[in-house]
């Protein structure tokens, strides 16, 4: 399960073997069902999670009750509540699991202590931090400017294949449309 992460801290950094056998080390494998919830608003966070099998969302529900999801998480993908996690806060997020997925997680202490033995993945974090803030950007100006199909494409591009892995529903509710409009532009 360690080969994924390795694969994919490398396309980012280059630590060296005794960096990852520090970092691989601090690393717990867990398995998640489908349909259960990894966090729920109100648990204390302390791992964030690397997918390397299977497939989950992260979402809130607002005041209302409506589900609004902010995240797929798919192989190679980091998920969590990272706000939570990095202010020692409870989770606002539900996480679950969409598919059966095998996770590595990591702890927040551990992760502070990596970050001091081997800096290298200050510098990983740092780098996927900063292109999830740019994906954020994009996808607000991307509801802003453009319409359900453009939307859906980018989607289907950032997500290669998932619409084969969650509902329709799901992935209307990530763009912010209703099920029905999705299902018009899929069609056309």
């Amino acid at each position: 399960m360690h080969s994924s992460v390795i694969k994919h801290i490398k396309n980012y950094v280059s630590p060296t073997p005794i960096d990852l056998q520090l970092f691989t080390s601090d690393l717990n494998e867990i398995t998640v069902s489908k349909g259960v919830f990894l966090l729920k608003p109100g648990t204390h966070v302390q791992h964030e999670y690397f997918v390397t099998k299977g497939c989950l969302k992260a979402y809130y529900v607002d005041h209302k009750g409506k589900r609004h999801i902010i995240q797929f998480a798919v192989e190679n993908w980091w998920i969590g509540d990272f706000d939570a996690f990095n202010n020692r806060e409870s989770s606002k997020l539900h996480i679950e699991a969409i598919e059966d997925s095998q996770l590595l997680s990591i702890n927040y202490d551990c992760l502070q202590h990596i970050y001091k033995e081997a800096p290298i993945f200050e510098r990983y974090f740092r780098i996927l931090t900063t292109n999830a803030f740019i994906a954020q950007g994009k996808r607000i100006l991307s509801a802003q400017e453009k319409n359900t199909r453009e939307r859906y494409l980018e989607f289907c591009s950032s997500y290669p294949n998932i619409e084969h892995r969650v509902t329709n529903y799901d992935i209307a509710n990530y763009l912010g449309v209703t099920p029905e409009n999705l299902s018009r532009i899929k069609v056309s």
